[in-house]
């Protein structure tokens, strides 16, 4: 009895100074939901961080409420405990209420941009945080391009359906058409709105330069019409949709194309100008995370802007623009520490000179692959619901 009356007195002592130590832990981390992750921590945290920031500020309540049975004991750390932990929660909860905020207003946004839609969730809600993944629609691997792969998702209830080819991130050296740079709920979630999908893969670098996997994209588009009728689609209605160096890759295949049958493309905060990237990393502008990715770009696109600069120009979507541009939507966190933000405000800026309609969704607490997070954090809800909008009023 007399030990166990002892470690309860070290307990008593220690757990208020843990519950400070937890509150003066959390605050920083809360602040990656206002500012960009600092370059020493790995970018993935500034981009889980405000994702989850709602259970997060749960935790804090938790904590700061526990708190409070010490405060008679140690008021001094019970305030600073709780003073902190109301801080930390304030932060947590900014992605929650900014994205219910920037949910109010994108119905009408997305009508002036491509029309009419109906899409089938809210734009954000906080019932939806709790929902489970769309039901998994069946999958079927099929080789479209010498060894190359396409994941088909068939539409469910509707035929001949609009067609989502969907293109992985990775920097051009690695990913695949499966989760690894893409995300399978939201093909699902297409897939039960009734739009085929086919996520596919693509040469990468250092293997193959550009403009291979524009060249693969292309061929998978012209495999998919070939089969339209066994897939139950309609070979004239494509929507390209690309995350980070996928998003690079739809937006110039899509935008040099000249095919029709592009109905529209989506661009999630990917590098759109690539001679402004290679100038920025040559002046070390502090923007670039990755310091100097002359390399990279040189291993990429097969040269410098000067020895390849047909590439550099074929491969940047903001050198691309026409008036037969498609419709394109653009989704760029503005906490993005992977890619520079302004590249998609040029883009956009671009898309609006040529009278092309278009729409940048740009969340104000979300970095780069915010949307891979969950499929029902802020982000997530944000993504599902102007997507869902895009391809159903660029399809109709």
């Amino acid at each position: 009895m007399k030990e166990m009356a002892k470690w309860k007195r070290r307990l008593v002592t220690a757990a208020p100074w843990s519950l400070l130590a937890a509150a003066i832990f959390a605050v920083p981390f809360a602040l990656l939901t206002v500012f960009k992750c600092p370059h020493w921590l790995n970018w993935v945290v500034g981009m889980v961080v405000p994702e989850w920031g709602l259970w997060f500020a749960l935790l804090m309540v938790g904590s700061g409420v526990a708190a409070l049975f010490f405060r008679h004991r140690h008021p001094v750390v019970t305030t600073a405990t709780v003073s902190l932990s109301i801080v930390a929660i304030v932060l947590f909860l900014k992605p929650t209420i900014q994205a219910w905020r920037l949910g109010g207003d994108l119905p009408t946004r997305l009508r002036a941009a491509f029309g009419p839609a109906s899409p089938q969730r809210a734009p954000f809600s906080l019932t939806a945080v709790l929902e489970r993944n769309p039901e998994p629609v069946p999958i079927e691997t099929m080789q479209y391009s010498g060894s190359l792969l396409l994941d088909f998702y068939r539409a469910v209830g509707r035929s001949p359906a609009p067609c989502v080819i969907v293109i992985h991130g990775g920097g051009w050296i690695e990913g695949d058409r499966k989760d690894n740079g893409t995300k399978r709920p939201l093909n699902d979630w297409l897939a039960r709105r009734g739009y085929a999908v086919a996520s596919i893969d693509y040469r990468l670098s250092p293997a193959s330069i550009w403009p291979a996997p524009r060249d693969d994209v292309l061929a998978a588009m012209a495999y998919l019409r070939s089969h339209a009728t066994a897939l139950g689609i309609d070979p004239s209605r494509f929507v390209l949709l690309g995350r980070s160096a996928g998003g690079q890759i739809a937006a110039a295949t899509a935008y040099s194309a000249h095919d029709p049958g592009i109905r529209g493309v989506i661009v999630f905060y990917a590098p759109t100008d690539f001679r402004m990237t290679w100038d920025a990393s040559a002046s070390a502008d502090p923007n670039l995370r990755w310091g100097d990715v002359r390399p990279w770009l040189k291993m990429f696109l097969g040269g410098t802007p000067e020895s390849a600069g047909a590439a550099y120009d074929s491969a940047s979507a903001t050198r691309l623009i026409d008036s037969g541009t498609p419709p394109t939507l653009l989704l760029q966190g503005r906490l993005d520490v992977n890619v520079m933000e302004r590249q998609n405000d040029l883009l956009a800026k671009r898309l609006a000179d040529a009278g092309v309609p278009h729409l940048l969704v740009a969340p104000p607490w979300a970095a780069h692959g915010f949307d891979l997070v969950s499929f029902n954090s802020p982000g997530g809800q944000i993504t599902t619901y102007t997507v869902d909008w895009f391809v159903s009023a660029v399809t109709r």
